[in-house]
């Protein structure tokens, strides 16, 4: 990150460590969007309050330094048309859009369009797709929209991101949506630090827990032993000191120095929403975080969940979801009641929260519930065998899942498994996979498609699962794969090293994928922590067991100590970029996939 990022103090003050920041909200980002009651007086109308929207198929947009207060310091954040977040881009299915983008900082940026299906000197990542944005160079990005849905923008250049540089799209369909609705919120979760990122990620480098103020203490261990008895709990810490870990391992970077945003806007203040009572609210609920998973959910409210990553499914109704960095979820809601509703949305490690306010009256704010305890992970999310153990949301222990496939023949290399069913290969592990790179592998990864994750078993609300995931429509390619990848996502939690299959991307070959094939992948995480993984140009077709309605996804989740599958179709040709989207894992567990007719 280069000097023009004011950092003025990287201390953080004791009395806002382990509080959610949420002081008065100054800089660029306060009075952006129309008044409440100009909301209200319109109740079909389809803009946010709280960000700029752009309509139309042609834009300007201006990459610059910003200033912005959302703690209660004055920083310097990097921002686009002077916002951050950046203005709602909305676009029409079968338009072609062209998007000037100019960039006004002393170094080079970029911006990928997060989801979009695209040519590749489209997509937007510096050294894989176009050279990047130089200073004082304007980019012109020219494509056709061949979708419709939720998305989002973010830089692919250093840190920008974590700095602010990130916005919402919206895309309206062709033809009329399968569901209705009055109103049409964007909701989009971030992450800040007051703290230079690069900063950040020194500390992290050096000591990977250093944000961690969750570790078990001494009042643990003895409410530990009352439940569980001496013997039991002595062997359980064994366990986890042996292997030099911590089952309080859930967030690198937590609310010691984050303070996380609902639409630019932090928890003290609140982003406000109206509606009139009877009315269906569309909420665009959008993960343009850095690092943080966040779970969803709006006391006194069902959800139905109608479209994941911009596409429709078969609706779902929930109390509550969790939403990895940068996924999307549309929900609908329906308030039957003229009183505030608040849209919680705590951060997986519980160290904070975001939130809004659905209400009829702009005088009212809903209560804010407490934290969810914080969570602790177990064998399962260390990717051992848990024999008869059972969890919510789980069968056999999770190791058969609801939509995966109980029983069947094992499929050797030249016979994978039809389309939806999943990998049924044994788990292979490579050379690269062992040494200093490595500090663990899952000893037996198995699918959790209806595991809820870890924070969210037996919490006695509905929660999403990917098992829940069914494609609205029939599935586009139904051809079974040609072949399979399996991808191992591994690091050095001590060491703060990440990479795919031991190997970081500097030193990393290509994926090679032929033009048109289909191809199913498999990951095994053999790390302690979530992994958002992200495939620019192409659709990850998630195999939860049924072939003919595969949800297609752009970001898939990777739990734990778990396994996943999806299927691909190469029908993008070009370079393009593969690879987990926390922001500080980026830089070893990422790969180039390169598409040609040659394969």
């Amino acid at each position: 990150m280069s000097d023009w990022y004011q950092v003025q103090d990287d201390s953080i003050d004791e009395s806002r460590r382990l509080f959610v920041k949420g002081l008065a909200l100054g800089g660029v980002v306060a009075g952006l969007g129309l008044s409440p009651a100009s909301l209200l007086a319109n109740p079909g109308n389809k803009v946010q309050q709280g960000l700029k929207t752009l309509t139309g198929s042609r834009f300007d947009l201006a990459i610059g330094a910003q200033p912005v207060n959302f703690t209660g310091t004055s920083r310097i954040a990097t921002a686009i048309n002077g916002s951050v977040p950046g203005p709602i881009l909305r676009w029409r299915e079968g338009d072609r859009v062209v998007l000037n983008v100019t960039n006004h900082l002393p170094e080079s940026s970029s911006i990928h369009w997060h989801g979009i299906i695209l040519p590749a000197n489209m997509d937007g990542v510096p050294d894989i797709s176009f050279k990047g944005i130089g200073p004082g160079e304007t980019y012109r990005y020219e494509f056709d929209v061949r979708q419709s849905g939720t998305y989002w923008y973010h830089s692919h250049s250093g840190f920008q991101e974590q700095t602010g540089m990130y916005g919402p799209i919206v895309i309206e369909p062709r033809d009329p949506e399968p569901f209705t609705y009055d109103r049409d919120y964007v909701v989009m979760l971030s992450d800040w630090t007051d703290e230079n990122p690069s900063t950040v990620y020194a500390k992290l480098k050096k000591m990977s827990d250093y944000y961690n103020f969750s570790e078990r203490t001494f009042g643990d261990l003895m409410r530990d032993i009352r439940k569980y008895g001496l013997s039991r709990t002595f062997a359980r810490r064994r366990m986890w000191n042996r292997m030099r870990m911590s089952d309080r391992d859930i967030s690198d970077i937590t609310g010691y120095t984050y303070t996380f945003l609902m639409n630019g806007i932090p928890p003290r203040d609140g982003w406000m929403g109206l509606f009139r009572k009877g009315e269906k609210v569309r909420l665009r609920v959008i993960n343009g975080a850095a690092m943080t998973f966040f779970d969803v959910r709006i006391p006194g409210l069902k959800m139905t969940v109608v479209a994941a990553d911009g596409q429709n499914i078969e609706p779902v109704t929930v109390d509550e979801f969790r939403i990895g960095v940068a996924e999307t979820y549309d929900v609908i809601v329906e308030p039957k009641d003229d009183r505030a509703y608040t849209i919680f949305a705590q951060a997986i490690d519980r160290s904070g929260y975001a939130r809004g306010t659905l209400t009829p009256d702009p005088a009212l704010k809903g209560e804010v519930p407490p934290l969810d305890p914080k969570p602790v992970l177990t064998m399962t999310d260390m990717g051992m065998d848990m024999g008869g153990m059972k969890m919510h949301g789980m069968k056999d222990g999770g190791q058969a899942m609801s939509g995966m496939p109980h029983k069947g023949r094992a499929h050797g290399r030249h016979a994978p498994a039809p389309a939806g069913q999943g990998s049924q290969a044994p788990i292979r592990h490579v050379k690269s996979e062992f040494g200093p790179q490595v500090d663990m592998r899952a000893m037996n990864p198995k699918f959790r498609l209806d595991d809820p994750g870890v924070g969210l078993r037996n919490n006695g609300r509905r929660v999403l699962t990917y098992a829940d995931l069914r494609n609205l429509y029939k599935t586009p390619d139904p051809r079974d794969p040609s072949r399979e990848l399996q991808l191992h996502l591994t690091g050095n939690m001590n060491r703060y090293m990440w990479s795919i299959n031991g190997v970081k991307y500097a030193d990393a070959e290509p994926i090679r994928l032929r033009y048109g094939e289909r191809v199913r992948i498999t990951f095994v995480n053999d790390t302690m922590m979530n992994h958002p993984m992200h495939l620019h140009g192409m659709w990850s077709d998630l195999e939860t067991g049924d072939g003919k309605h595969i949800p297609r996804k752009h970001t898939v989740i990777v739990q734990p100590g778990a396994k996943i599958s999806y299927l691909v179709t190469a029908d993008a040709l070009g370079s393009w970029a593969y690879h987990c989207h926390l922001l500080y894992h980026m830089l070893g567990m990422f790969r180039k996939v390169v598409v040609s007719k040659e394969g």
